[in-house]
């Protein structure tokens, strides 16, 4: 399968979307960290950007959890590792919200 011929305009365009993307998650990584956007809120999120985080990502941003917290509760919760945020079944939201009350 051939890939698609871009054209120099169709590449900056995706390379803004990428750029606005990537801030629209660091931005709420840092609300995370903060204390102004709860897990449940991030969860609940209607739009697109948080569901492309990986889940390893989302849970570092919560205070006091760094990554090898993460990595176990993930295990723990039989997620797995590549696992996107919107790859989250509802059992496996309310488990993280379950093991993270004080984030939600």
């Amino acid at each position: 399968m051939a890939l698609p011929t871009l054209t120099t305009n169709d590449r900056d365009e995706a390379r803004q979307k990428a750029i606005l993307a990537r801030q629209a998650r660091s931005a709420v990584r840092a609300s995370l960290k903060a204390g102004t956007l709860t897990l449940a809120q991030v969860l609940d999120r209607p739009d697109g950007v948080v569901g492309r985080m990986p889940v390893r990502q989302l849970l570092t941003a919560l205070p006091g959890v760094g990554p090898v917290r993460a990595a176990r509760s993930m295990n723990a919760l039989g997620i797995p590792e590549g696992r996107r945020v919107q790859g989250l079944g509802p059992v496996q939201r309310a488990k993280l919200l379950q093991e993270f009350p004080s984030a939600a």
